[in-house]
């Protein structure tokens, strides 16, 4: 999609609901494409999520397909497929880890993922995170302090090509308490390592390999519980995460565990995102419930970093930031009911 020429540096879209979650697709055909997930603040347990495209016609965000989702959706991420080889996958969290499937017109449940085959209770997940080197490879955290990891099988069955299901690869207790969040580590070869935060304080590290141990690479100091990490998009050795309520992102070193090499303390109330460059591996996007997102650049660690390079003001408290992997120069934003892509 080539919007050169008259290509604005905002384009906006305006969702029914509250925006919570969102991701950017990385498919080569479909390039300004998002899904998002609702945040309904009413005890009826009902989700939503919406794919929207940029129209390159009249420049504006259309909404292709909308459906429901039992409970609102904590985490969504289209399959990590740079090339379009897979089929066209989407990925939500929430009571149990779900894989939809696609089309032109709709969107269908392709497979649900249940560790408690033999139970009605369920703990609910937290977030996820989709493994980019091996797309058969998805990991959950979830509320009961353990982090699954899921793998995806295609079957080919007559009349429905692709069928995917899945299985439990390997289930660990990751924490002491709930685990917020998992993210797989590029370091390694990019297949077997991944991090985890969550209610005690700790972001540990783990090994497929290895699962028998785990090494714990940072503690926040008052114990207060890690909601975010994310690892920096070209050298593995780094990670941010921040604290439930925290004003501040802390960004790691795994060579020098439990010392931030940097902290980004410029926002005025607790920040609720936190996205990496996806070509650079010295910026780093922060947004906030103080209606701000804001870009470092962190080169010059480990001396202080005192201020962002560039930052945007919302016309409302920032609910989620995601840097487009595919599409560099495209940050976008969700406050309130809108999302925002943002040029940067």
């Amino acid at each position: 999609m080539s919007l050169h020429g008259k290509r604005k540096e905002i384009y906006k879209y305006e969702a029914p609901w509250t925006v919570y979650a969102m991701n950017w697709s990385v498919r080569p055909d479909k390039r300004f494409r998002l899904a998002l997930g609702s945040f309904v603040e009413e005890y009826n347990n009902k989700g939503f999520v919406q794919l929207v495209g940029l129209d390159e016609e009249s420049s504006e965000f259309i909404c292709r397909n909308t459906f429901d989702h039992p409970y609102p959706t904590t985490k969504l991420m289209w399959i990590p497929d740079t090339k379009g080889v897979y089929p066209d996958l989407l990925a939500t969290s929430g009571d149990y880890l779900r894989v939809w499937r696609v089309g032109e017109t709709e969107t269908r449940l392709e497979c649900l993922l249940n560790n408690n085959k033999n139970s009605d209770f369920c703990a609910p997940l937290t977030s996820f995170d989709w493994n980019e080197v091996d797309p058969y490879l998805l990991g959950t955290s979830s509320i009961d302090t353990t982090c699954t990891i899921w793998g995806l099988e295609t079957g080919q069955v007559l009349g429905r090509v692709n069928l995917v299901s899945g299985h439990v690869k390997t289930q660990l207790i990751a924490h002491d308490k709930e685990v917020y969040d998992i993210a797989f580590s590029r370091a390694g070869g990019g297949r077997d390592m991944f991090a985890s935060v969550g209610a005690d304080g700790s972001v540990r590290m783990f090994d497929l390999r290895h699962l028998e141990h785990s090494t714990i690479i940072y503690e926040d100091p008052q114990h207060h519980p890690l909601l975010r990490l994310c690892w920096n998009k070209q050298d593995p050795n780094y990670l941010a995460t921040m604290a439930m309520d925290g004003m501040e992102v802390v960004i790691l070193d795994v060579r020098v565990p439990c010392t931030p090499v940097a902290r980004l303390n410029n926002h005025r109330a607790c920040v609720n995102g936190i996205a990496w460059a996806p070509h650079s591996s010295c910026h780093i996007c922060t947004a906030a419930d103080d209606h701000q997102a804001l870009i470092w650049d962190i080169q010059q660690m480990p001396r202080a970093i005192e201020d962002p390079i560039l930052a945007y003001t919302a016309e409302g408290e920032i609910n989620n930031v995601q840097w487009a992997s595919t599409q560099p120069d495209w940050i976008a934003i969700c406050y309130n009911n809108c999302l925002e892509i943002l040029r940067v």
